[in-house]
């Protein structure tokens, strides 16, 4: 299975981005590269782009999708890293500074579709959820050796599970048993604790599967360090486009935006240390309110109905 996938909002990140020949731009979520290669065919002929990916795969994927597009590979450096390290990957490329930056949130399509993977309950597989298969622990791992009340902490804030405390000791109990190491293991077991009517509109199991993604790939944390130093590589007049597909995210990003133009305030939970007041403006919010996508585009791409584009410049 490739990566070949309709990028989300698309149309969107390339008005807020405005790629222009001879332009420097940042993808820190490079994943098949569908948004990359649009913003290096805009930005030709001498436009230059960095990408980033956790996933080996995906870099291999948009390395060949650049190749089968004529894109000369002097115009594009594709770097295996994780975003929260964006500042120093990007001044080892010479990428300092730059028009636009990306970052398209959460996990691609072919991800969530390679039962390998683990991402999905949808079928069976290895209980593995990270973005980078080749270093840290898995899903399973946490299962394994997070006591009751981390586990509960783990679905109540990353998933926003109501039954979160009873889910964690059932799988404790069910631990002392036998290893839970596959989607359905864990899927089943959810299952059993919180009952699903007609009126759920979702499987019992999807909120405990999205928390324990966010918490073995630690997203939150890398997207807290990752918009600091995103401020810092944009040149004056630079923007940055972050597409983010659920609230915790959306929270995060919104409030980084305020407390660089200036607006300040407080958080509680997400975001928290993202909002003291800044000495100094260096963003303009772009979009008061989140872009989202279009009806054609929903019904087009199901994956795109969650999705929220929110723009800042650099002042």
């Amino acid at each position: 299975m490739d990566f070949a996938h309709t990028p989300v909002l698309l149309d969107e990140v390339l008005t807020a981005l405005n790629p222009q020949p001879g332009g420097r731009y940042i993808d820190n979520t490079l994943g098949g590269g569908g948004h990359a290669l649009a913003l290096l065919q805009r930005a030709e002929p001498a436009g230059k782009l960095l990408g980033l990916d956790a996933d080996p795969a995906a870099l291999a994927a948009a390395a060949a999708r650049f190749a089968a597009a004529g894109i000369a590979p002097e115009r594009y450096t594709l770097v295996h890293s994780h975003y929260e390290h964006v500042a120093a990957v990007a001044r080892s490329a010479g990428f300092d500074p730059v028009d636009g930056m990306l970052f398209d949130l959460g996990v691609s399509s072919h991800q969530l579709d390679t039962a390998a993977r683990g991402f999905s309950f949808q079928q069976p597989g290895p209980l593995d959820m990270r973005l980078d298969p080749t270093q840290g622990p898995t899903a399973a791992d946490l299962l394994a050796t997070l006591d009751e009340r981390e586990l509960a902490d783990i679905m109540f804030r990353y998933g926003e599970e109501r039954m979160s405390r009873r889910i964690a000791r059932r799988i404790v109990e069910r631990r002392q048993e036998r290893a839970i190491t596959t989607t359905t293991d864990l899927a089943g077991l959810v299952a059993q604790v919180v009952r699903s009517s007609s009126r759920d509109r979702i499987h019992p199991a999807t909120r405990t599967f999205q928390a324990l993604r966010i918490a073995v790939n630690r997203e939150l944390a890398q997207l807290e360090a990752a918009l600091p130093q995103a401020v810092e590589l944009l040149r004056p007049g630079g923007r940055l486009a972050v597409i983010s597909f659920h609230s915790l995210e959306d929270r995060i990003v919104k409030l980084f935006f305020r407390a660089e133009s200036g607006y300040g305030g407080n958080a509680d939970g997400a975001g928290r240390g993202l909002v003291a007041e800044q000495p100094t403006v260096r963003l303009r919010i772009v979009t008061k309110k989140p872009v989202e996508a279009s009806e054609a585009e929903s019904q087009a791409n199901p994956r795109s109905r969650s999705a929220k584009l929110r723009i800042a410049e650099r002042v």
